[in-house]
């Protein structure tokens, strides 16, 4: 346990824990302080939001397509019939089927990380809520992930789409890369999620919206970001 302090502690030098950093900057040093280790590790942002989930008007919900993918194979499930079973299929879901798979996950079955169902297959899944609710896995229709075009929506979630949604104490997270992409790939990325995340405003949201933000890797330092200086993505 030292010896983990110690070496998490000499990833933090030259990190000021006090100063915000721009995004661009804090990206570079948690990627630097994140590569050469025995696996590729996930660079995450974090952002506190001046919002409070109790509320049904101030729920921060909502799904982003990252430029550069998150660099994570997605196993993804898929309830449906006949031919939208075989569409699924081929456009490469691992996991289709109706009551045979809802009878599967009931029994444990949950290596997937994102499930998709057609609107009739709704009555079914709706038995699972229980069980796929808490773990961030229910098909919704505003997330794209109730649909008839479930070919897209697979290709989609393999091609790196993002599903967030705040937290109780007014936090939002994902996933933007791996400490392999390049700083470009890894800036792209979590400007498009910032973006996302401005975009998914509600309504009843008051005062400051973005409060603080930081990113870190799976093993690394957390380092924080300046909201105020938050790139915005350029539209054409």
């Amino acid at each position: 346990m030292a010896k983990r302090g110690r070496k998490l502690k000499a990833k933090y030098e030259g990190i000021d824990r006090e100063t915000t950093y721009p995004l661009a900057d804090a990206l570079g040093m948690v990627k630097e302080r994140s590569t050469g280790g025995a696996f590729d590790q996930t660079i995450e942002i974090s952002m506190n939001l001046g919002v409070d989930p109790r509320h049904a008007d101030q729920l921060v919900r909502g799904v982003v397509a990252l430029p550069h993918g998150t660099g994570k194979t997605v196993r993804v499930a898929v309830f449906a019939r006949d031919d939208k079973a075989e569409e699924a299929s081929e456009a490469g879901a691992e996991v289709v089927g109706a009551e045979d798979l809802m009878q599967e996950i009931q029994d444990g079955r949950l290596d997937f990380d994102r499930v998709i169902a057609t609107p009739d297959m709704m009555a079914v899944v709706g038995r699972l809520g229980r069980i796929l609710g808490p773990r961030g896995l229910m098909p919704n229709p505003k997330l794209g992930t109730v649909t008839r075009d479930v070919a897209d929506a697979v290709r989609a979630a393999k091609a790196g789409q993002v599903n967030f949604r705040v937290e109780k104490a007014g936090i939002v997270h994902g996933g933007i890369g791996k400490a392999s992409f390049s700083a470009e790939q890894l800036l792209d990325n979590a400007t498009a999620f910032v973006d996302a995340i401005r975009r998914a405003k509600p309504s009843g949201a008051k005062g400051t919206y973005i409060r603080r933000v930081a990113v870190s890797s799976t093993h690394g330092p957390g380092v924080r970001v300046e909201p105020s200086a938050l790139p915005e993505v350029e539209t054409a």
